[in-house]
């Protein structure tokens, strides 16, 4: 496979590599690639499994955009059709009536000979996929979406503080997010090795940094704490086991742990993680690293609800706003996949 997103990478015995979104069409707010933002249209469709994905909730659920830009969340096992709908009723999606995320591919470019990445939008009247680069969707709903951001939503982009943000993402994608596929996916031992001291180099760099500083960028939560939060919160659960990033554990770093258990009792963080479909996604689907599908029961989820004592370092997580309010009733996280479900 060829794309993007979660289950959208070239694995195979060739390095791995993960390609550029095919689909990279944008909504915004003047609609000048055909797509204006506009409530009720467009239906976002993630795999709580899929760190990419993850980026979309958390951010969807800071900015208030529940209401605005519904949701469809996939089984967190895929089949050979793609993603599939199989935790709806009859097995299809209520609101796009498709079974499998593949058909709002092929809805809009037939034959296309790419993989089905999440996240993904459709738009709703057409069925059409109208996106899924999942490094500008969150970005787009931080700027372009503001007319329909909730009263108190955080900017969690702003303008002042992009140069440092994307510099601080850039190191995050390329050594911690892909970085922990390249280690896992790895073929050779020398690609391994390199892919897993570039993700633990990168680690040390951001823990270093993060030791006198709450957030990433600033005094407040933004994009580049959003990404990497997703990777970190996979971190012992999956990749330190499933894809060898074992020099330590996450919970081995009095820094990086504090500031992981921080975000995710955060509002809008946590509220957003599916324990259960996370490692039953990783552990089940990539056959060729884990050709058992044993599901680990550990680490103890619990774990994350421990004091972090990160507010002694000052910061404010939603600047001059407000938290999100509570989840709506049917997008609550099933008490399977909480933090301190048993396992």
């Amino acid at each position: 496979m060829s794309g993007s997103g979660e289950g959208n990478a070239e694995y195979g015995r060739k390095k791995f590599k993960r390609s550029r979104s095919h689909f990279a069409d944008r909504i915004t707010a003047d609609g000048r690639d055909g797509w204006p933002v506009e409530a009720g249209r467009y239906r976002l469709v993630v795999s709580r499994a899929c760190p990419w994905a993850s980026r979309a909730l958390v951010s969807r659920r800071l900015l208030g955009l529940e209401d605005a830009l519904s949701l469809a969340v996939a089984d967190p096992l895929q089949d050979d059709r793609s993603w599939r709908f199989t935790l709806d009723p009859g097995g299809r999606d209520p609101v796009l009536g498709i079974r499998y995320l593949s058909e709002a591919y092929d809805a809009r470019e037939s034959g296309y000979p790419g993989g089905v990445s999440v996240p993904a939008v459709v738009d709703v009247p057409s069925g059409r996929l109208v996106t899924n680069d999942f490094q500008q969707l969150t970005l787009d709903l931080a700027t372009e979406w503001r007319s329909l951001h909730r009263p108190g939503a955080p900017d969690l982009y702003p303008e002042a503080l992009r140069e440092e943000i994307d510099s601080v993402m850039d190191g995050v994608y390329r050594d911690v997010n892909n970085g922990v596929y390249r280690s896992g996916f790895a073929t050779t031992q020398d690609e391994y090795e390199a892919a897993c001291g570039d993700v633990f180099r990168r680690l040390a760099q951001l823990s270093e940094r993060l030791a006198d500083h709450r957030y990433l960028v600033g005094d407040t939560l933004t994009e580049a704490d959003i990404r990497l939060f997703t990777t970190l919160v996979r971190f012992d659960a999956v990749y330190h086991g499933h894809f060898k990033c074992n020099r330590w554990k996450l919970a081995e770093d009095p820094v990086l742990w504090a500031y992981a258990r921080d975000l995710f009792q955060t509002p809008g963080f946590g509220d957003t993680v599916d324990f259960d479909h996370i490692k039953r996604h990783y552990y089940r689907v990539h056959t060729g690293i884990n050709p058992t599908g044993i599901v680990a029961v550990g680490p103890d989820t619990a774990l994350w609800l421990t004091p972090h004592h990160r507010e002694q370092l000052g910061g404010r997580p939603f600047g001059e706003g407000t938290p999100p309010g509570p989840v709506p009733a049917s997008e609550v996280v099933p008490p399977a996949g909480r933090a301190g479900a048993a396992a």
